[in-house]
């Protein structure tokens, strides 16, 4: 059974601790990086049990586990406020993240963000507000945080990273309108959005989205090299 979330207001960075499991080939042989983000109480074990499946293996892939297996406790159509602390820990977390796999010398274009459910709202979230040329970003059943009439004048480009969103129609937690926003959105921050709706299909991923994902993946992992090359 799951830990309770953590109620505590009073800690400024609940996530900033949890541990952040790996798959895939180290870092520094890798030729991309794939970041995969659970969703509402899941684990990072589930989430990174998708790795085999994506048939990635150029990509070191990281999984970061949330404290109490949730990223933030309301609904992420809720206001914001209401889900701080854990929203900016979270952001926090998958920044700290690409930090250190940018810190290697891997460049952005060759990071892969991939998230499902909850997971997919904070990767859109994180996406659109450190906005870099990603290799991609996936989304599976996800859209941006925040209530209706939320402003979404993010500074900053995406610069034409592919991203992947693929959604249920209808959904019982994630509204597609807020997946055709978030598409409009990320366009409007200049990157390349595939929105794929899959009338009938329950809460899930698909065979179709697992080989979006898996193109997009591959892709980035076969640019023409960009790690910085030290003597």
């Amino acid at each position: 059974m799951h830990a309770p979330f953590p109620q505590r207001p009073d800690a400024p960075n609940p996530h900033a601790q949890q541990p952040v499991l790996t798959a895939g080939p180290p870092l520094v042989d890798a030729q991309c990086a794939l970041v995969m983000v659970h969703g509402r109480g899941a684990a990072a074990e589930s989430i990174l049990s998708l790795y085999d499946e994506l048939n990635v293996p150029l990509c070191a892939a990281f999984a970061p586990q949330a404290a109490g297996h949730s990223w933030y406790p309301q609904s992420f159509l809720a206001p914001l406020q209401t889900n701080q602390p854990y929203l900016d820990s979270a952001l926090d977390k998958l920044e700290s993240l690409v930090a250190e796999i940018l810190a290697s010398g891997m460049h952005s274009d060759r990071i892969v963000l991939l998230g499902f459910s909850q997971g997919a709202c904070l990767t859109l979230e994180y996406g659109a507000t450190h906005p870099r040329v990603y290799g991609g970003i996936i989304g599976f059943t996800g859209g941006l945080i925040g209530p209706p009439g939320t402003p979404r004048n993010y500074p900053g480009t995406l610069a034409g990273t592919p991203v992947f969103l693929g959604s249920p129609d209808p959904d019982p937690h994630v509204p597609f309108e807020r997946v055709e926003e978030t598409r409009d959105v990320l366009r409007a921050m200049g990157a390349e959005v595939e929105l794929r709706r899959y009338p009938g299909m329950p809460h899930s991923i698909n065979d179709d989205e697992f080989q979006a994902a898996r193109t997009m993946i591959r892709r980035a992992a076969t640019l023409q090299p960009t790690r910085e090359i030290r003597a």
